[in-house]
């Protein structure tokens, strides 16, 4: 609910606050007195489109504030908290400064905000419904929702619209799979050649520095085997070194010793221990000897065999841009995608299995909801054909059109509200075959059809009442009157039949002092109304008559002061 506007420097208000309340609110005075400009002013500060200049002449800058009263539960909250925006208290605050070069700036409880964030709030805060309404009711993409909140079919939409959800999930798995099938079958050929390519080799982990290793073994051994030979021979291995090798020399040097220890008196003892290690690490020596001109034994094809491999086992690596290790790995991933490829018309088949059944299920639930929608359909059909009979308007005929949309998560039906006020003519869009009086009757009719009590959406509706009176218009008011239960109207009006109505009266008039014009507005009490409902019946001229029938207004409506 709107409980505060406060306007400075905008157009020719100076400095201007409006303390608003529950139930019906109407605003009236004179023509040009500047109850547009209020509409403007609260359109400012909601981010709506109007006025490109609204800076009073000679300010450095225009300010709007309003604030509203939210319930625990009002859908603002949640754009709040999308937004990070504070939502710590049971009121919001909205200001917006236009600056006189033109830049706008926007604050939301005193936190800087984008207008996008603006007008998303300013949505579920206010409506404004009159012959301009372009916002509302007349645009016609919000007609399915109004017809799905009139029959109460939210839970139903919420229900398709997950199993479009479903379905969307469902459909993009399949063309993911299809996708990753056609791409797999277009290598197939290849994928089948390097997988046997890889298998023929056989490559194991390790092998390719281990290969590498005996390569450059094999490749040195020419160069130091005459080396070690001779070394071997020398250590006694093959006779060679003149006196039998050195193992020999030793062994031979060792018996002498021991002859002569028994004379020595001990003196060789140290000696004959020293002599005899020497003899053993000599054996050690010639036997590791021994084992290395083994091992180093040069074998041309066997050379030949481990190049043959070790080149195979690089080129290989290269071809596919890993390391020689990796091959192995690579070999169980490229099967792994044969596997995929052998099992993917299988899985390609459960998931259009899937498809199906998700199709079905939104099938059902659309056809259940345009069912529904049909039914409400008829039933808002002559909710609207009853309230049109009071406002003067029997001749006219109000249809909620339903034709085939393309499916989506709202279902599969696009809904437009459509009229025609005279017998014959084809009925066609709302916004397109009434004129401004009649439009306003007919969007008065179907708000009070489609409102809900207490729905937290104050409603404005400027001038809905022009072009009717006497009992036309005391029937609008009786029903911007019923609208106001439990929520909030703001109505702009000429009319003293919907002026009577009001739980609340402001009397909106410009002044003029020397050479400056300003707007003014003024809570009314039960006198001040009676002037003034007086005023509209009768002109300048406020007669005793006008004034008694401007009391009896009041009394129906059941304003007593």
């Amino acid at each position: 609910m709107l409980r505060t506007l406060e306007i400075r420097d905008m157009l020719i208000i100076d400095r201007l606050e409006l303390l608003f309340r529950p139930g019906l609110n109407v605003l009236t005075g004179e023509t040009g007195a500047g109850k547009s400009i209020l509409l403007d002013s609260l359109g400012f500060v909601l981010g709506w489109r109007g006025r490109a200049e609204l800076v009073r002449p000679g300010a450095e800058r225009g300010e709007v504030t309003a604030v509203f009263d939210l319930a625990p539960d009002h859908p603002a909250r949640v754009i709040l908290h999308e937004a990070g925006l504070p939502d710590e208290d049971d009121e919001l605050i909205l200001r917006r400064v236009n600056m006189a070069g033109g830049r706008k700036t926007a604050w939301v409880n005193d936190r800087r905000c984008s207008g996008e964030v603006l007008r998303a709030l300013a949505d579920t805060l206010v409506e404004l419904h009159g012959q301009h309404d372009d916002r509302g009711l007349l645009d016609a993409r919000g007609h399915r929702r109004m017809l799905d909140d009139f029959a109460g079919l939210g839970p139903m939409r919420d229900r398709l619209r997950d199993s479009w959800e479903a379905l969307r999930t469902a459909r993009r798995a399949e063309a993911g799979a299809r996708e990753a099938l056609d791409l797999l079958r277009a290598e197939e050929d290849r994928l089948r050649h390097e997988v046997a390519e890889l298998d023929a080799l056989d490559p194991q982990p390790g092998e390719e520095p281990a290969l590498d290793a005996e390569r450059r073994r094999m490749q040195a051994a020419e160069q130091i085997c005459d080396d070690i030979a001779r070394a071997h021979g020398l250590l006694g291995g093959d006779g060679a070194g003149g006196a039998g090798g050195a193992e020999q020399t030793l062994g031979d040097a060792l018996r002498w010793l021991e002859g002569a220890a028994a004379r020595a008196e001990g003196m060789l003892d140290e000696p004959l221990a020293a002599l005899s290690r020497a003899l053993d690490e000599t054996a050690a020596a010639q036997r590791g000897v021994q084992d290395a001109l083994e091992s180093l034994r040069f074998d041309g094809p066997r050379l030949e065999q481990i190049e043959e491999r070790l080149f195979a086992i690089r080129g290989l690596a290269r071809k596919h841009t890993v390391a020689p290790d990796e091959l192995g790995e690579l070999a169980a991933t490229l099967r792994g995608r044969l596997a995929a490829l052998d099992a993917g018309e299988a899985d390609l088949a459960d998931l259009a299995a899937a498809v199906a059944r998700g199709e079905a299920d939104y099938q059902a639930a659309a056809a259940e909801l345009s069912a529904q929608r049909g039914a409400a359909a008829a039933r808002l059909d002559a909710a609207v054909m009853a309230e049109l009979a009071p406002l003067r308007m029997e001749r006219a005929e109000f249809r909620t059109a339903i034709t085939r949309a393309e499916p989506g998560p709202e279902g599969q039906d696009a809904v437009t509200f459509t009229v025609t006020t005279n017998p014959g003519v084809p009925p066609g869009p709302l916004s397109r075959i009434a004129s401004g009086g009649e439009l306003s009757r007919f969007l008065l009719a179907l708000k009070v059809c489609l409102s809900a009590p207490g729905g937290g959406v104050t409603m404005i509706f400027d001038e809905i009442d022009r072009g009717v009176g006497g009992a036309t218009a005391d029937a609008v008011g009786r029903r911007l009157e019923a609208l106001a239960q439990g929520g909030q109207v703001l109505v702009v009006t000429h009319s003293p039949q919907v002026a009577a109505r009001g739980a609340h009266h402001w009397r909106v008039q410009k002044e003029t002092r020397a050479e400056s014009t300003r707007t003014m507005v003024a809570p009314l009490d039960r006198d001040a109304r009676t002037d003034e409902i007086a005023r509209m019946l009768a002109g300048d001229s406020i007669t005793p008559e006008a004034r008694a029938a401007a009391r009896a207004l009041l009394d129906d409506a059941g304003d007593g002061g």
